[in-house]
């Protein structure tokens, strides 16, 4: 087996910058959400944030993803689209320092940057500029990789353009035929809310494992209740997952139900929360733990990565208990 999780996502430079409530206001953005924006917005945002940013580094979701699987020991390879700058290549240097395969396709235009605003109560609001990322071709998938994998990864942000679409549709037939389990993540309420029909045809056609927070969940499933909103996935999919911020996670195999519970930190940015998390999960899952033990993995990565600013771990150590089953 050549990789544990095969990756695809929105190849992207995060920026990060601090900022009160009423600017995300004044930008009349929903706090908490990911806003796709132009060209000619990314540079009058880029100037409004000259005074506030605090970190940058090559980021993206499904990025943050498989760097949290290569921390955790697994074998993790990126499928997405930089341009032929100089953000390109420190993407791509950026990948291989951290232990992932970059399968990063070259596009016209600048690579891809996310403004990520950081307001007092940790929460963070994302404007995205998709740069040479939503070019992204059925053709550009490494097919050869992907066969090699135990799972494939995607992260509903890839359903923004036609493009990206048919190399999404691609890579999950693939993974079907070969063999290689489909795991999808909502990725964002606005997301699921744009594609809401799309992707329950995706869950019904393609996806083992899906994983989405629970306002995503709810949308997706015309539910009010992350508990009913589990129940309606699993009818669909092998695993479904449905995060809840402080009170943990609900994990659903069949009838089977496992209540995670959150563990107590300190959050200072809660940027990569869900990545991390997804990260613990699929790292688990790829090496056979029990499924309950692999979302208390998830659980414990992903409150790791809310005590720092960014969205990713330098480092991490597990206690033994929480690989322990009880």
């Amino acid at each position: 087996m050549g990789f544990d999780v095969f990756g695809m996502c929105n190849a992207l430079v995060d920026i990060q910058a601090r900022v009160e409530d009423s600017f995300i206001a004044e930008l009349g953005l929903q706090k908490g959400g990911m806003f796709l924006i132009d060209e000619a917005q990314k540079s009058l945002l880029a100037e409004r944030l000259a005074d506030h940013m605090i970190h940058s580094e090559a980021g993206g979701s499904g990025a943050n993803t498989m760097i949290g699987v290569a921390l955790l020991g697994g074998k993790a390879c990126y499928t997405s689209k930089v341009g032929d700058d100089e953000n390109g290549e420190l993407y791509r240097r950026s990948l291989h320092k951290k232990g992932v395969k970059p399968n990063l396709a070259l596009g016209e235009g600048s690579t891809g940057i996310s403004c990520i605003l950081l307001t007092p109560d940790a929460q963070r609001t994302m404007c995205t500029h998709l740069g040479a990322s939503q070019q992204l071709r059925p053709e550009e998938v490494n097919v050869d990789d992907l066969r090699q994998s135990r799972y494939l990864y995607i992260t509903g942000y890839l359903w923004d353009t036609e493009s990206q679409k048919m190399a999404v549709l691609h890579a999950m037939q693939e993974a079907n035929r070969a063999g290689v389990r489909v795991a999808f993540s909502l990725s964002d309420l606005f997301c699921v809310r744009r594609h809401k029909t799309d992707f329950q045809r995706l869950l019904e056609q393609h996806v083992d494992v899906l994983i989405g927070n629970a306002a995503e969940a709810q949308e997706l499933t015309d539910t009010n209740d992350p508990h009913r909103a589990a129940q309606v996935l699993a009818d669909y999919c092998d695993i479904a997952v449905v995060t809840m911020d402080s009170r943990g996670a609900l994990i659903r195999h069949r009838k089977t139900v496992y209540e995670v519970p959150a563990f107590r930190v300190r959050a200072v940015d809660a940027t990569g929360a869900g990545d991390m998390f997804a990260a613990g999960l699929l790292y688990g899952l790829c090496t056979g733990l029990p499924l309950e033990v692999s979302g208390r993995l998830a659980a414990y990565t992903a409150a790791q990565v809310v005590t720092k600013i960014g969205a990713r771990l330098d480092s991490i150590e597990i206690p033994a208990d929480v690989l322990h089953q009880f």
